[in-house]
């Protein structure tokens, strides 16, 4: 009897083992896919007309920055690319 519960309890962990595997790599996707869409939103920020134009686009910088930030911390990375720093938002001198 204390087989057959020990090979259930592998069993489950087996299982648990694979959803975190997959939830690995939805994650990791998720972070490829906010990275191209920061680079296409800084291209699209070097093209922008007029300043309306621009806040917007830096206000989906920030928030495409701060989700890979937490995107990454969630897979156990820590962002070394200096993205912690204040928000241009936050900053007074930046909405002139």
């Amino acid at each position: 009897m204390g087989e057959v519960i020990r090979l259930e309890e592998i069993d489950r962990e087996r299982r648990r083992s694979r959803a975190r595997v997959a939830e690995r790599a939805h994650l990791e996707r998720a972070v490829a896919l906010l990275s191209e869409n920061l680079a296409s939103a800084a291209d699209a920020l070097r093209d922008a007309p007029d300043t309306q134009a621009q806040t917007e686009l830096l206000g989906r910088i920030e928030r495409f920055a701060a989700m890979i930030r937490y995107g990454l911390r969630m897979l156990g990375e820590e962002p070394g690319d200096g993205l912690d720093g204040p928000s241009v938002s936050d900053n007074p001198v930046a909405g002139r």
